[in-house]
């Protein structure tokens, strides 16, 4: 039960906005339905004198996205609205705290809590150091940077905000002059002296202000790149994970600024104001409000090198890791759009959907490509009737169907696939499932192909395709061949067959969608290639792959062979024939070594 402020948050952690309702807001609760338009300098200012009003009165949290009703003159939280990531950017949120209070407060957190249609965003602002005032530009509601010759004080009270009074404000400055035992002028003086001896010449914050136990480091890199046109911070240093972040002005009027980025263990960069929000753009709809850079990384420098490195705004590639997404690359097309993909990586991992549409299936062999495809806001892709007929064409020439009549005509027969037929997975405006069976003389399949794809549902948040390969029963394909032709395949077959379904998964099937190139990723694409038996023997084992696969290329196996092998390849889904076949062979050398097959090299995959 939500009662107080940590339980209110480990709700929120928890992914659970809902808990919240019926909460009547605080001295540390306050709720918005709607988000702040920080296109309006109103808006900014509000969001300012929120927070720190919640700084100033031991801690709290704003939520974004519930809507609230009047009973007994009290707001109580009524219903979530729900937000679309699309319409906040957590990254100036954050940006604009930093730059319009004074101090700025420690360990703000903006997240994103709840599921899809349900999700708000919040605001922690913890309980700050005793004796801090913060304290935010008077409002003028126009635009423009804060001002730095005016000041106003928020303060919590009870459920609303206000400012202090004037009044108010005199008694607190009269308190201090009387606390120093000087006489009004000379106070006045020694407090000016300090704030001098404490900031730049212009007022302004220094170079590593805000992060004490970086700031000699931070100046030292600052003057290691401060003829790339490095000019005054506009803002205090923060912290990102083990990384001292700061923003800051080029040199030169109207030119972008600058990101002062220091990650230990590399050496320090400065990044164009461009490609720094190109990078938190990136990151933005990552799942369950994680934070942009939490899930891309940081720019990672050339290969080898401890040189001080400068990404300026024309850059058109950086690479990033550091972040939950592993190793990536943020690319910029021609036309100035930017992408992230994932720099390819392999693992045993796998996915949820690994066996989806294999319930009641039993077939010697099965050859399977799975590609997992976290696109952010899928809800507009649908598959239309003119891009199913589209793709009903294009599967009887695709490289799946190409791939089951090689595996006959390797073996001296002509056996073309099979007319495509819907099912035996569900077709509908969010799927689509088609099979083409080549079949023995009883009628019964011997060899089959099939394809299915499926938009997110409430148990997976994935867009997924895949691609199989059947091989049904080996008998009923061997009596098709004729005599003296063997049906267990060669591992180069299998190579074949697999790099045919992946490049049906990643390419063919999700054009039955709509165009996805607008789409901005949730997470890393990823693609699993699998290997299984799945048809028991008589006595209920499976047998071993072994017995339907040649693995003699491999060499030996001390562990025994296994009834499957599986492998996951993170990667962009689209590429090039020839770095798919690249990749797929890394990808192979790699299981088989994690199976076991320790002899096993690439040159001869």
């Amino acid at each position: 039960m939500v009662k107080d402020l940590k339980s209110a948050l480990a709700a929120l952690d928890a992914q659970e906005p809902g808990s919240l309702l019926g909460l009547r807001e605080t001295r540390w609760l306050d709720a918005k339905a709607a988000p702040y338009q920080l296109a309006d300098p109103k808006a900014v200012e509000e969001l300012a004198k929120d927070v720190a009003a919640f700084a100033n009165g031991g801690g709290g949290i704003i939520v974004i996205g519930i809507a609230t009703r009047l009973e007994h003159d009290e707001e109580v939280l009524d219903h979530i609205v729900g937000l679309d990531p699309a319409a906040v950017n957590m990254d100036k949120i954050r940006k604009l705290i930093r730059q319009w209070i004074t101090p700025a407060p420690r360990g703000i957190r903006v997240g994103w809590s709840g599921a899809d249609g349900e999700r708000v965003v919040f605001i922690e602002v913890p309980e700050q150091a005793a004796g801090t005032l913060f304290v935010v530009p008077a409002p003028v509601g126009k635009p423009g940077s804060p001002r730095t010759d005016t000041v106003a004080v928020p303060r919590r009270d009870g459920d609303s905000t206000h400012w202090l009074p004037r009044a108010e404000i005199q008694q607190l400055l009269s308190a201090g002059v009387r606390a120093s035992g000087m006489p009004t002028a000379q106070a006045l003086t020694e407090l000016v002296r300090q704030a001098v001896s404490e900031a730049r010449p212009d007022g302004g914050p220094r170079v590593g202000q805000g992060l004490a136990d970086r700031e000699r480091e931070m100046r030292a890199a600052y003057e290691q790149l401060v003829d790339a046109g490095l000019g005054r911070p506009a803002g205090e240093a923060w912290a990102q994970g083990p990384a001292a972040l700061q923003d800051l002005h080029h040199q030169l009027d109207g030119e972008p600024g600058w990101v002062l980025c220091l990650v230990p263990g590399r050496p320090p960069a400065a990044v164009a104001e461009p490609v720094w929000q190109a990078i938190v753009e990136a990151g933005r709809r990552a799942r369950g409000g994680q934070d942009p850079l939490a899930a891309v990384g940081l720019p990672r420098p050339p290969a080898d090198s401890d040189t001080p490195w400068v990404i300026p705004a024309d850059a058109r590639s950086v690479d990033l890791d550091g972040g939950s997404w592993g190793g990536g690359r943020l690319s910029c097309s021609g036309r100035g759009v930017w992408r992230w993909q994932p720099l390819p990586r392999f693992s045993l991992d796998q996915g949820r959907s690994a066996e989806i549409g294999t319930a009641g299936q039993t077939p010697a062999l099965r050859l399977r490509a799975l590609v997992n495809l976290p696109w952010a806001d899928p809800d507009a892709l649908e598959v239309s009737k003119p891009r199913r007929t589209l793709l009903e064409q294009r599967l009887e020439h695709s490289a799946v169907a190409g791939a089951v009549t090689m595996l006959s005509r390797r073996r001296g027969a002509v056996l073309p696939a099979g007319r495509w037929e819907r099912g035996p997975f569900g077709n509908s405006a969010r799927s689509v499932g088609y099979t083409c069976t080549i079949a023995a003389p009883d009628g019964g399949p011997a060899v089959k192909a099939s394809v299915m794809l499926a938009l997110p549902t409430t148990m997976e948040s994935n867009v997924v395709a895949c691609a199989d390969v059947l091989i049904e029963n080996p008998q009923a394909w061997a009596a098709l061949l004729g005599s003296g032709w063997d049906t267990q395949l060669g591992f180069d077959e299998v190579q074949a067959v697999l790099l045919a379904a992946w490049e049906t998964a990643a390419e063919l099937l999700p054009d039955a969608v709509g165009d996805s190139a607008g789409l901005s990723w949730a997470g890393p694409p990823t693609t699993e290639l699998r290997m299984t038996c799945e048809q028991p023997a008589a006595n209920g084992v499976l047998p071993t792959l072994d017995t339907l696969v040649d693995l003699t290329s491999l060499g030996t196996n001390d562990g025994g062979t296994r009834s499957k092998m599986a492998v996951t390849v993170t990667a962009a889904p689209a590429m090039e024939q020839a770095e798919r076949q690249r990749l797929l062979r890394e990808a192979l050398a790699y299981v088989v070594d994690q199976f076991g097959y320790i002899d096993a090299e690439l040159d001869l995959l």
